[in-house]
């Protein structure tokens, strides 16, 4: 049986675990609360330009612009937004597992993939896998809409170039505190949205005129979807830690209440043969 010492080490070791849980969950509740609050003000105006633009795609002219070309699928780039950190539960390994299932399908349909990876935890995975073309590391730890829209930048430039047919995000979407979900997302071409029974499928009338505009308009919507996804990628892995370091917490507790119960125990079996050893001793004497 363990000796009492080695049992009350074990508690202050675990309770030492306990307090650095506890703080990392303080810390990334503060951050999720940052983090949360530039999402929620990017999500209404990123969500009116994706409606305006895929409606105006769906009537513009392919031709219009070199960002609404539909060509043929043969070379396609997968753009991962995975988290720069771990202690997030499954935040990581679900975003790797369904990137993968992703560049499966897409090389099952006979396409050519690339892929670029933004955050480390996603560099780390695949760089043993498979070719990276682009990675971004520490992405995460201080991003702004500038670092965001370099990263459209670049593939739009790529897409642009033809050197890609299309653009697709894999990154998740903070739903609540608790729940994320994965998405997998075109970035290129931009998409066309479905014109409704009744609707008349004709194109705008453009001023000054649809050249100078969709120059505008087109590759700011690609750099907010870009901004978007990395806004709701940060604050869903900051849900994540949190919830995990709440778990790691909870387990800690558990573990220190087992085994202040087994030094209790320990201690009255102790106790329990002295007095037994007394009482031989005293029986041997009389």
């Amino acid at each position: 049986m363990a000796n009492t010492r080695d049992i009350r080490r074990r508690i202050r070791s675990v309770q030492s675990t306990m307090q650095l849980t506890k703080a990392m969950k303080m810390v990334s509740a503060a951050r999720l609360r940052r983090s949360q609050l530039a999402m929620m003000s990017a999500r209404p105006y990123a969500t009116q330009v994706a409606r305006v633009l895929r409606s105006l795609a769906a009537r513009a002219n392919p031709l219009a612009h070199p960002l609404l070309a539909e060509r043929e699928q043969r070379r396609v780039e997968v753009v991962v937004l995975a988290g720069d950190r771990g202690l997030c539960g499954s935040f990581n390994s679900n975003i790797t597992r369904r990137a993968v299932q992703v560049l499966a399908e897409e090389e099952a349909a006979g396409r050519q993939v690339a892929l670029q990876c933004v955050g480390r935890k996603a560099r780390d995975f695949f760089r043993r896998r498979r070719p990276i073309r682009i990675e971004h590391v520490d992405f995460f730890r201080r991003f702004g809409y500038s670092d965001a829209a370099d990263v459209a930048r670049g593939i739009m430039a790529r897409f642009a170039g033809e050197e890609i047919d299309s653009a697709v995000l894999v990154y998740n979407e903070f739903k609540s505190a608790i729940q994320q979900r994965i998405v997998v997302e075109r970035l290129l071409p931009v998409p066309r949205e479905a014109v409704e029974a009744g609707e008349s499928g004709e194109d705008y009338i453009y001023e000054p005129n649809a050249r100078e505009l969709l120059d505008d308009l087109l590759p700011r919507y690609v750099e907010w979807q870009a901004y978007r996804a990395c806004l709701e990628s940060a604050a869903a892995e900051h849900a994540a830690r949190m919830n995990a370091m709440e778990s790691a917490t909870r387990n800690s507790q558990e573990m220190i209440d087992q085994l202040t119960l087994y030094l209790n125990r320990v201690r009255q079996a102790g106790i329990t043969r002295e007095i037994i050893e007394v009482i031989g001793g005293a029986e041997g004497l009389g």
